[in-house]
């Protein structure tokens, strides 16, 4: 059987894998940028107040939160794999769920169940969100709510941004980003009709929080509850043997 999709090669993974910035000094999100420069401002006000009354010490905090701060936000170089009917990880953590659900009606997937991977991510995994196929979007829908634990819960009450994605092969999935107990933001600034490409990056959620993707009918997970998740570069499904038509597209 022919192969339908190829890795990165080792030359251009050694490009990246031996580079020291991949690991001392990563690129960061923008919007981590913009709260590292808030940050940065804030120590410097609150060390000159300091100085006025003749004390001192506030750097002992504020560079180890800094240094936190730059940690969270990296973005890492990803290799994503080549393939078109590939479903990649949106995002880096554990699979804490696999399970059929109907999905978000606002997302036109269907009223049929569908299966459900879920992400968790914690506060140490790297929160930058990627497309998991190549395609187009084809409808957005933010949900506000509460801010609890998705680790374990279906957290219908969470506050979430919903995604469907039309597929280069014509095939619909649907992206759930999902705000968790302590994740105070959910950052996508994606528009209907919007063109990505598998592994690209299109948004994050700040602290620890949950990404589910939901997979098109006939399509069965290539991961397995407790897996370790690359966002980018991690298999998720492979859609080969679907029917591929561009018509299906609306």
């Amino acid at each position: 059987m022919k192969k339908e999709y190829s890795f990165p090669t080792k030359a251009e993974l050694d490009a990246v894998q031996l580079n020291w910035k991949r690991y001392i000094l990563p690129d960061i999100h923008p919007e981590g940028g913009k709260i590292l420069i808030v940050e940065f401002v804030v120590l410097l006000v609150l060390d000159t107040l300091m100085h006025y009354f003749g004390l001192c010490g506030i750097w002992y905090i504020g560079l180890p939160l800094l240094i936190f701060s730059y940690y969270f936000f990296r973005n890492p170089d990803r290799f994503p794999p080549k393939g078109e009917n590939l479903i990649l990880a949106p995002a880096d953590g554990i699979v804490n769920n696999i399970k059929p659900v109907v999905p978000p009606k606002e997302l036109d997937l269907g009223t049929k169940p569908m299966i459900r991977i879920s992400t968790f991510m914690s506060v140490f995994n790297v929160h930058v969100n990627r497309s998991p196929v190549s395609g187009v979007v084809h409808r957005l829908n933010y949900r506000p709510g509460k801010f609890v634990n998705v680790a374990d819960k279906d957290s219908e009450d969470n506050e979430r941004q919903e995604i469907s994605m039309i597929a280069d092969n014509g095939q619909k999935i649907g992206v759930v980003q999902i705000a968790g107990l302590v994740a105070r933001r959910i950052y996508c600034p994606l528009k209907v009709k919007d063109k990505l490409k598998a592994g690209q990056v299109f948004g994050m959620i700040r602290f620890g929080s949950r990404l589910d993707v939901y997979l098109p009918e006939g399509v069965y997970p290539k991961v397995s509850v407790g897996q370790s998740m690359v966002a980018g570069e991690t298999i998720l499904a492979d859609m080969s043997g679907l029917e591929t038509s561009k018509k299906r597209r609306k």
